[in-house]
């Protein structure tokens, strides 16, 4: 198989998982390339189910080697919980299997303390919505040049001397601004050398390895996580996240030329989510909303927080084809569809008086947008047990082939169900 890039073509929540796992399976190597613990992915395997955070879904395919690229934000005393619960579920996490970028940046204590600090202090309708775990302080501190990168645990005094530089600013803001307590150089070196011999022997050069893996003939996975319309970038900006989702940081997320990007999938959900502040311009807050909210599990896997829920976005769609230079699309959560009589698809905007086919690029313009509607025939029958594209009823696959002739994307890729055997191949 050639090199596969995964990402998210909504706002995330697409179900990434279940494919990164799914296609692994023909896979060597699985790559997680950026964001942080502020990501989850739940992956269901014989009824079976496994949230994992940091770690690439591909660790639960025996003999498979998963790296954790230097785009990636490391929480390490998350990273060493979530090893703890896949050893108790079996699971082989040993160094030669699980490896981290030495390069990769770690989210320090600190860095929660701010977030959380400083989402507190915004007034409602300023606030981003993020989930408190650090992950945009420290990707500041990293473009500052001032952070804490994971071959630093297996340096003590340089690790002690750059928590103590940290801290006489973060300390400041804490103290003077947020009117919280200042932060102690030896607790926080403390709390981080305390999990620093778990995560040592993982270290590794991942762009040489992957260099070695390609030299040996093996295929790669990059697993992306968030979604593309969270982009730092070139998303719903600044109700994003902090680091670069689309495809093309897929190389410079794990050290390696964009030569190497063959196949690029975009996983889209049936329907659309988003979680946290933001536009929304197709969300359903009536009781359409709530049943797509409710049959579709929309619950964050790191959060819990419940999702906003809304029929299907196109030009969103099309923005995302376009910025990844997407080859197919894997559709998740077609089975949530079913029951509906009527199913509605966002083909365009109205945006002062004129329809557009892309998402406008001004900040704060898609709070303006009226969504133009198309509808479709629903389905009634309960699809999660068809293996196949001609078992599906006459209306699913219509709706299918008119998401692709609207996106100009092939879908390549139905999922009719959360376990890793309901999927159609097309």
């Amino acid at each position: 198989m050639s090199n596969v890039v995964i990402v998210g073509v909504q706002w995330g929540d697409e179900g990434k998982g279940k494919f990164v796992d799914l296609l692994a399976q023909e896979i060597d190597y699985v790559v997680r390339f950026q964001g942080g613990n502020n990501a989850g992915h739940t992956v269901i395997v014989d009824g079976k189910k496994a949230a994992l955070h940091l770690v690439p879904s591909g660790i639960l395919h025996e003999g498979k080697i998963c790296l954790i690229g230097n785009g990636v934000v490391l929480d390490p005393v998350v990273f060493v919980e979530e090893l703890d619960t896949l050893i108790g579920q079996g699971v082989d996490v040993s160094p030669n299997r699980l490896k981290i970028s030495s390069k990769t940046h770690l989210i320090m204590p600190y860095h929660k303390v701010l977030d959380k600090a400083r989402e507190n202090k915004l007034e409602k309708g300023q606030k981003i919505g993020t989930t408190g775990r650090g992950i945009g302080p420290c990707y500041e501190d990293k473009v500052g040049r001032v952070g804490v990168r994971a071959s630093d645990l297996a340096d003590p005094d340089l690790l002690k001397a750059k928590i103590a530089a940290a801290l006489k600013e973060k300390n400041v803001l804490f103290t003077a601004l947020y009117g919280i307590d200042a932060l102690a150089v030896d607790a926080v070196f403390d709390e981080v050398m305390a999990v620093a011999p778990r995560i040592i022997p993982h270290l590794t050069d991942v762009s040489s390895e992957l260099e070695q893996a390609w030299n040996e003939g093996k295929s790669v996975l990059f697993e992306g996580a968030q979604g593309i319309h969270l982009d730092i970038d070139h998303g719903t900006y600044p109700f994003v996240t902090s680091s670069n989702t689309v495809s093309g940081n897929a190389a410079a997320g794990s050290g390696v030329g964009p030569n190497k990007l063959d196949r690029i999938i975009g996983i889209l959900k049936a329907y659309t989510t988003r979680v946290g502040e933001g536009p929304f311009p197709t969300e359903l807050n009536d009781a359409t909303g709530e049943l797509l909210r409710t049959s579709g599990g929309e619950f964050g896997v790191t959060t819990g927080r419940p999702r906003r829920c809304g029929w299907q976005d196109i030009p969103v769609l099309r923005e995302s084809a376009r910025l990844n230079g997407l080859t197919d699309v894997a559709l998740t959560k077609l089975d949530v569809l079913s029951g509906f009589d009527t199913i509605q698809i966002c083909v365009a905007y109205e945006y002062k008086g004129k329809r557009m086919d892309y998402p406008p690029q001004e900040q704060g313009a898609l709070d303006l947008v009226s969504p133009v509607y198309e509808s479709m025939p629903g389905w009634k029958e309960d699809i999660t047990a068809c293996k196949t594209w001609d078992e599906l009823p006459e209306a699913a696959r219509a709706y299918v082939q008119r998401l692709e002739q609207l996106s100009g994307v092939p879908v390549s890729m139905v999922s009719v169900g959360p376990d890793r055997n309901q999927t159609i191949f097309r």
